[in-house]
């Protein structure tokens, strides 16, 4: 066996004990929790939600989060509302 295929190997333990597979979560209640990313998409694309991929300052998130939590709402819809706000008084 060459040396980097025994290197290979030795990576391939680390990373199994690192991330062990396990079945927690695939049977049961969790499995129907959420679907997947694909039914996910599915479902955002029937309500007319498009993907917008944005960087923001870690303060600025922080606030959108707790005030997700204090509405007790999700981030999307904080966000959607919040800009909604800034476009009509803007135009």
């Amino acid at each position: 066996m060459k040396r980097t295929d025994l290197e290979k190997n030795i990576g391939l333990k680390i990373n199994s004990k690192i991330n062990p597979a396990g079945a927690a979560g695939r049977f049961g209640k969790e499995a129907a929790a959420a679907p997947d990313r694909r039914e996910q998409r599915k479902l955002d694309q029937a309500l007319g939600l498009v993907p917008f991929a944005v960087k923001l300052n870690g303060d600025l998130v922080k606030q959108l989060h707790a005030l997700a939590q204090a509405r007790q709402t999700g981030l999307n819809e904080v966000v959607a509302e919040l800009l909604k706000n800034g476009l009509d008084s803007g135009a």
